[in-house]
């Protein structure tokens, strides 16, 4: 059994513990409230654009626009996980990992290769050690998430579809519900198929009855970066209200467990220092019987 030494030092170790947890959710709160600010505000504009892209996939020429082009033979697949540079955020990058695995065990075949694009060190580290290919290193691509590294990102991510190195984009991501909920969502980037838009309702359009102001060449070279670049700022945006509700979650779950810890190693230090106190009460008896006789 430990002494009362250990078992204070113990309790003073959990204490320390406790007010770091507190302090992490505290300010993991602070950074959610900005941060799904962000989403809810990005989100229609998003989505908005989302539908309209839709519209003109139906009617868009492959020819003439390459990011439309559907490939007939497909080979080669770039995966984007989004993930955090920093841990302790329960199951935020583990869920996105799995779906990394998960994704790679069920296309192996229908695939030549598959390669990741990791944005966020945790992201990095677990590719590296699933011994997955990474064809992008996306710290350089996308230093930081603003809307500059955005719009740099996007450019880069279409040069090498244009060019033909890879033939499908998917963005995996976590998508923000609630504090205690993000949703894994996997979201093919390009080609701007109508097959990436399978998932928005539309009315089938009379490509005769369309009239596009301004050309429609002049529409697209404007509507499609800035498309790519809102899907992929929402995304991040997305991702980063989910990292801070996983926090304060797993902050506020640590914190109640080293309350419950506390109480207990308490109860053990009461115990032994109530059985020290008997052990020297029998002892001053066993030595005043003895005086006696």
């Amino acid at each position: 059994m430990p002494s009362l030494k250990e078992i204070r030092n113990r309790i003073r170790s959990v204490q320390n513990t406790q007010k770091i947890t507190r302090a992490m959710k505290l300010v993991a709160a602070a950074k959610l409230r900005r941060a799904q600010d962000n989403v809810v505000a990005a989100r229609p504009y998003a989505l908005k654009l989302r539908q309209m892209m839709a519209t003109l996939a139906q009617v868009v020429d492959p020819e003439q626009e390459p990011l439309f082009e559907a490939r007939e033979m497909p080979s080669k697949c770039l995966l984007i996980p989004i993930t955090s540079d920093r841990g302790l955020c329960g199951g935020f990058n583990s869920t996105i990992l799995r779906q990394l695995t998960r994704f790679v065990r069920e296309n192996r075949d229908a695939w030549e290769g598959i390669g990741v694009a990791p944005v966020g060190r945790k992201g990095r580290e677990g590719v590296r050690r699933l011994d997955m290919d990474t064809w992008l290193d996306m710290q350089e691509v996308l230093p930081d998430r603003t809307a500059p590294s955005v719009r740099h990102a996007v450019g880069v991510l279409c040069d090498l579809f244009v060019a033909g190195e890879v033939d499908r984009v998917y963005l995996v991501y976590n998508e923000f519900q609630s504090a205690l909920t993000q949703v894994v969502r996997t979201e093919q980037f390009l080609p701007l198929s109508a097959d990436a838009f399978s998932d928005v309702e539309l009315p089938e359009v009379n490509v005769a009855d369309m009239i596009f102001e301004p050309a429609r060449e002049e529409l697209l070279a404007e509507m499609i970066p800035r498309y790519l670049e809102s899907q992929l700022y929402r995304a991040l945006l997305e991702s980063e209200a989910s990292e801070m509700g996983a926090r304060m979650t797993a902050m506020d779950n640590a914190t109640k467990n080293a309350g419950d810890l506390i109480d207990r190693l308490t109860l053990q230090m009461n115990r032994a220092r109530q059985a020290a106190i008997t052990t020297e009460l029998m002892e001053i008896t066993s030595g005043a019987e003895s005086l006696k006789g």
